[in-house]
């Protein structure tokens, strides 16, 4: 499952990314945030120990947060001859520096942080849209919201501005906009997503390790909308575990 590339503008895009959300040691890990903060973002050797092992498994790109250390892991990888393609997420307060910075590393992908796509300011997210086709890399959007943002995005003026839509769903609805995830919210989603028509690509799907692999990717298996993944990994025997089921789904 998901061991193939997508095709996007031309394009080849790795169905399964390493998520690089754990390298920055990000809230949702709860306490573990500050561990990965610690063993991982402040020792980026560490990262492109996963970087490299993600590789060896079969894994060719990565979803990058441009952060300092976590481009010098993936340069250190590089360097050792584990390359991953990129699909980059520009942060807010750093969109350009960030666009040029992913333009440096030939990102195929790049896609505009949640924080700015939810804010739902057509203009603005249409004027970087337009300034990642220019780098030519794929332009996309990342939400935090599923249900209110692809609801907004299917009404607005930028609605063939982007080719990629990254989005967190999980058999829990952690971190999504909604108290259930029954059966009836997860049509409604579905519907959303297949009008909005678009490459879709999965976060989250581990509900940040709250999920065990295999439960979520029983669930991923349901999702017939969604066309990739990007999973976050904290070490090398975590990147072999989840990778392993993955591929053999």
């Amino acid at each position: 499952m998901f061991k193939d590339y997508l095709h996007v503008n031309n394009k080849k895009i790795p169905q399964t990314l390493l998520g690089t959300s754990p390298f920055i040691g990000a809230a949702q890990f709860g306490h573990r945030a500050r561990l990965y903060q610690l063993d991982l973002y402040s020792q980026p050797e560490n990262m492109a120990e996963i970087i490299k092992k993600s590789h060896e498994m079969g894994i060719r790109g990565i979803q990058l947060l441009p952060y300092e250390p976590v481009i010098q892991a993936l340069k250190l990888a590089g360097n050792d001859g584990f390359y991953m393609d990129v699909v980059g997420t520009i942060r807010p307060g750093h969109e350009m520096e960030d666009i040029e910075m992913l333009s440096s590393l030939k990102a195929s992908v790049m896609l505009l942080h949640a924080d700015i796509t939810d804010n739902c300011k057509w203009e603005e997210l249409g004027e970087y849209l337009d300034i990642i086709k220019n780098t030519n890399s794929i332009p996309g959007l990342v939400t935090h919201t599923p249900f209110k943002t692809t609801q907004s995005l299917l009404e607005s003026p930028i609605l063939n501005d982007f080719e990629i839509y990254l989005m967190p769903v999980n058999k829990l609805g952690y971190l999504m906009d909604t108290q259930e995830f029954l059966p009836d919210q997860r049509s409604q989603l579905r519907n959303l997503v297949m009008e909005l028509d678009k490459t879709i690509i999965a976060k989250k799907i581990l509900a940040a390790g709250i999920l065990t692999p295999e439960d979520a990717f029983e669930f991923l298996k349901t999702l017939d909308y969604v066309d990739a993944v990007a999973l976050g990994i904290a070490s090398k025997k975590e990147a072999e575990q989840t990778f392993s089921l993955l591929f053999n789904e």
